[in-house]
């Protein structure tokens, strides 16, 4: 897995991806979906809808999965770092307003990589060319700093250093393939950003 972001000449960006590359980007974020949910289905009238979702509650406690938890963190430093009521409740009521609308972005941005992915398709071995566009680009950011944070999280990564430590495990690990995914996650977001301000 070698293929890095180069900027266009409209602001967006292309990487050559191959089908392996293709495939473990469509499934990792085929996950973080699954694990995300399926958000709030709408019902009857459009503007009803709008109107609805914005005084829509959302949770007031923190996911109990570390991975959600680390998505959706809290706004005030989480319940166990804060001793004050106050600031617990304050946090609880940000997150009851702010949370829904977190998890449709994470979700949006997640299919629109799944959906770019589904245009490619690549012949005889050789890599297909992804192009985005600016906005298409901040989506991928997006849906890239997910996928890296649901799967350190998982790995337990605390810090830079970690991920290095974590490359030296042996391949009969059976975390090694997810280092791997790990760190090739962070090199196409670290040429995403780069191609972004070039």
């Amino acid at each position: 897995m070698t293929g890095h972001f180069e900027p266009l000449p409209d602001g967006g960006a292309a990487v050559p991806l191959d089908e392996v590359e293709i495939s473990i980007l469509r499934s990792l974020a085929v996950q973080l979906m699954e694990l995300i949910g399926p958000g709030e289905q709408p019902a009857g009238d459009e503007g009803e809808d709008l109107l609805a979702s914005v005084f829509n509650d959302g949770p007031s406690e923190p996911p109990a999965d570390p991975v959600l938890a680390r998505l959706f963190p809290d706004a005030y430093g989480g319940p166990d770092l804060v001793p004050d009521d106050d600031v617990r409740a304050a946090a609880a009521e940000f997150r009851r307003y702010t949370e829904n609308d977190l998890r449709a972005r994470k979700r949006t941005d997640a299919l629109a990589l799944i959906r770019a992915l589904d245009t490619l398709s690549p012949s005889g071995g050789d890599p297909a060319v992804l192009r985005l566009t600016a906005d298409e680009c901040r989506q991928w950011l997006g849906a890239l700093n997910d996928l890296r944070l649901a799967i350190g999280t998982r790995l337990e990564v605390t810090d830079e250093e970690d991920g290095g430590e974590l490359l030296r495990l042996p391949d009969s690990d059976p975390r090694k393939p997810m280092v791997m995914a790990y760190l090739w996650l962070g090199g196409l977001q670290e040429t995403l950003v780069e191609s972004l301000t070039a």
